[in-house]
């Protein structure tokens, strides 16, 4: 099931890449070459890069990518830079935690004002749906990692492999 999940990320971020790349292109050469532009090419790709950032997050967990600041972690060492680490991923689990909760809330409520998107049309939820829905990826992500920290076996991202 993780191989599905990693395989339906990845074709996820590069398609959304891929489509907004295009997208900005053709408004671009619309604008500038034929003097005419497309109403609603720039709220499409703005959608589209939310749910590709949001979605990157829980990607970037498995691949080790988050900037973090190492700098206390580097003079400690042993169990005190181990429980740094951990203490560190519960923070981070929390905050995941709370990104989620608080990003349905606020999806929901959207949901039930039925707001629209001035150009496309289409329900202002499934904009916002990308916070709860990239969080809660990459609670499981975390999750994944605090469980191989605990056991002692390398991070599914590859970090805490040198921390013994």
């Amino acid at each position: 099931m993780l191989k599905k999940l990693n395989a339906l990320e990845e074709f996820f971020l590069i398609g959304t890449l891929t489509f907004n790349v295009a997208l900005v292109f053709i408004q671009v050469v619309m604008r500038y070459i034929f003097h005419n532009s497309l109403y609603w090419s720039e709220e499409l790709a703005r959608f589209v890069f939310l749910w590709f950032s949001w979605i990157g997050t829980s990607f970037a967990v498995k691949e080790g990518a988050h900037l973090k600041v190492t700098m206390l972690g580097d003079r400690l060492g042993g169990s005190a830079k181990k429980a740094l680490e951990l203490i560190s991923l519960f923070v981070w689990i929390g905050f995941s935690l709370f990104l989620t909760y608080q990003g349905g809330r606020i999806t929901h409520f959207i949901a039930s004002m039925g707001q629209t998107s001035p150009a496309l049309y289409i329900p202002m939820y499934l904009t916002y749906a990308s916070v709860p829905v990239g969080s809660a990826l990459m609670t499981f992500r975390l999750l994944l990692e605090l469980k191989a920290f605990l056991s002692g076996e390398p991070t599914p991202s590859g970090e805490g492999e040198t921390v013994r």
